[in-house]
């Protein structure tokens, strides 16, 4: 290992890898005025393609919380309802997701269908509107790092000196494999998929339409509209033997074998993919100063949609405890994101794999992630503690109308005081936002209370998670010093 210690720092935390993770990370770490730079190996004008596509209510809370739901939701949509034909008749049309309204606590009840490349874009264009860029062509080649800090090297003969380094660079990642960490789990040869995003002029696009062979019940092929363009993602199982053909001529032949539609044709076709479904988790997720997050950690089969938004969640988790310990927080702060995150990420594996396993079983409320819990984790205290923060529709002190949500909004902890009359314990700081409810916070239809009691602390952290739930104001204290 070549010594750069007490080398000048150029930037804080180098991100590699400009995807839904490391956008998300680096949105974290710039609106906290963290230095960051994020490279991607990648041009500028590369196509993503439609991938991960299916972004979970508990993803859309935290879009909420970074300032992107209203362009998400306005250019997404719900799952469309799913036609299915055995052969090339129509047998079954219905919706494969439990239809949901918003209630007071979950805003965002269904999953919201946005291309990945969409997503991207407006991360970017948030990460943009902080004052950081995306560093395309950029792929790092390697890395030193010492006991102050990361130097990062990158193919155009660039040399970068950072604090921390973070790899969200895919399932592939070249950090992780650098690390030398293990990634543990399967990969199946015989569970192949032939991806891509095509135009189909005459095709229906109020469908997702699915094809089954007659005797055997498999889907033969999968086409669903990609909301605001023309195309289609197209997706066809192909055996361990098969040679797939990428091109524009071979998705011609698999729609009208599979589809039994010899009317269709294939005008355009983009990031055509031969995809294999594997289950791998990195066995540790952080060596000294360099972490991993998203893919780079874990891969999941597309089942339940769990992928992106496990590490849109990693990312989520990571930012503000850098952050923290960027400005003087413990450094063992760090060591409870692979505490807290590894066993979601295992959680969401095994919830993937048992969907993909069991072709009658459905996406459910799990799938969902607003169930997930850092419970009996190392920054859980009192009886809710670890548990997602609920909203709650209230109004500030004039009697405007606000929502927990939009109070939770920002990069600080809140402390909500829940005694009647609420009072903030001594010794909070500004670095945290207190609340009286009844003074500071009114909660004229009892949604507030219903959602947190009527007595006592809950201090949530700056991912929405309640950090403790409490009646002492001396605990409150000592969950503030350890974060």
């Amino acid at each position: 290992m070549v010594s750069h210690a007490n080398a000048e720092v150029d930037t804080d935390v180098v991100v590699v890898g400009a995807g839904p993770t490391g956008l998300t990370l680096a949105i974290e770490l710039a609106r906290r005025r963290v230095g960051v730079r994020i490279l991607d190996r990648n041009p500028a004008d590369f196509y993503p393609g439609t991938r991960g596509n299916g972004l979970q209510p508990r993803t859309l809370e935290v879009f909420h919380d970074l300032g992107i739901i209203d362009p998400i939701l306005a250019t997404g949509q719900e799952y469309p309802p799913v036609q299915v034909y055995f052969g090339g008749s129509p047998v079954y049309q219905g919706h494969t997701q439990r239809r949901s309204e918003p209630t007071p606590d979950v805003p965002y009840p269904v999953p919201i269908v946005q291309p990945q490349w969409r997503t991207e874009r407006i991360l970017r264009e948030r990460l943009a509107g902080l004052g950081v860029a995306v560093e395309h062509d950029a792929e790092m080649v390697g890395f030193d790092q010492d006991d102050d800090g990361v130097t990062v090297s990158t193919a155009a003969g660039s040399s970068i000196r950072a604090r921390f380094m973070v790899g969200a660079d895919g399932g592939r990642s070249g950090v992780r494999k650098a690390l030398g960490v293990g990634f543990t789990g399967t990969t199946r040869p015989a569970e192949r998929l032939l991806l891509g995003d095509v135009t189909v002029p005459g095709m229906r696009r109020d469908v997702w339409q699915v094809w089954l062979d007659p005797v055997d019940k498999r889907v033969r092929a999968s086409i669903w509209p990609v909301a605001g363009t023309d195309y289609f993602r197209m997706s066809a199982p192909i055996t361990a033997d098969d040679t797939p053909d990428l091109t524009l001529e071979g998705f011609q032949r698999l729609l009208t074998e599979r589809t039994h539609r010899r009317d269709l044709t294939v005008t355009t076709l983009a990031a055509p993919t031969d995809y294999r479904v594997s289950m791998r988790l990195a066995d540790r997720y952080r060596v000294g100063r360099v972490f991993l997050a998203g893919d780079a950690a874990h891969v999941h089969s597309p089942a339940g949609s769990q992928g992106l938004n496990t590490g849109v969640q990693d990312a989520y988790n990571l930012g503000w405890k850098l952050a923290r310990v960027l400005a003087g927080a413990p450094d063992a702060l760090l060591d409870t994101y692979e505490a807290e995150r590894r066993p979601v990420a295992e959680q969401a594996i095994g919830l993937s794999t048992e969907l993909l396993d069991d072709k009658q079983a459905e996406p459910d409320d799990r799938t969902l992630q607003l169930g997930l819990s850092y419970r009996d984790g190392p920054l859980a205290a009192g009886g809710r503690g670890g548990d997602r923060a609920p909203d709650a529709p209230c109004h500030t002190a004039d009697g405007t109308s606000t929502s927990l949500f939009d109070v939770f909004r920002g990069t600080s902890p809140t402390l909500l005081c829940l005694e009647r009359p609420g009072e903030v314990p001594e010794g909070v700081s500004d670095a945290v936002r207190a609340y009286r409810v009844g003074v500071d916070l009114l909660d004229p239809d009892g949604h507030l209370r219903a959602a947190y009691g009527d007595s006592g602390y809950v201090l949530v952290r700056p991912d929405g998670y309640i950090g403790v739930d409490t009646r002492s104001a001396d605990e409150v204290a000592a969950y503030l010093t350890a974060i």
